[in-house]
């Protein structure tokens, strides 16, 4: 079994940043893929950055490539989203996901392990 807690969301201004953070027990951190997805209101669950189990491949959605970073540190079993420039359409709640593979995946469907999520909401 993997736990994954989230933390770092709130509530910002348009042109803000926040930083989440996952914590994860219970495996092998780093022997897995680990992944950030957002779900808003009325919406499908989306996948906004993905980083391999080294980091040495990391993905971003379109919408969030140049202002969202993905890193981690398999020392702390941390995985880490920097948002700056947040946008009130990126407003949602955010889970962190696990994937008991190496490699990435867009799929929300192939991570093995969710958060309880953690709400941003962007103000205009």
């Amino acid at each position: 079994q993997v736990q994954l807690v989230e933390s770092g969301g709130g509530l910002v201004q348009a042109g803000g940043s926040l930083r989440l953070s996952c914590v994860a027990s219970g495996r092998t951190f780093s022997s897995y893929a680990m992944g950030w997805f957002r779900q808003a209101p009325g919406k499908g669950r989306e996948l906004v950055a993905a980083i391999s189990e080294t980091g040495g491949n990391i993905y971003y959605a379109s919408s969030v490539n140049g202002r969202f970073t993905i890193s981690r540190d398999n020392a702390k079993n941390t995985v880490y989203l920097q948002m700056n420039s947040l946008k009130p359409e990126d407003t949602a709640v955010y889970y962190c996901a696990a994937r008991l593979r190496a490699v990435i995946n867009t799929l929300f469907g192939k991570y093995d392990y969710w958060g309880q999520g953690t709400q941003v909401t962007v103000s205009s």
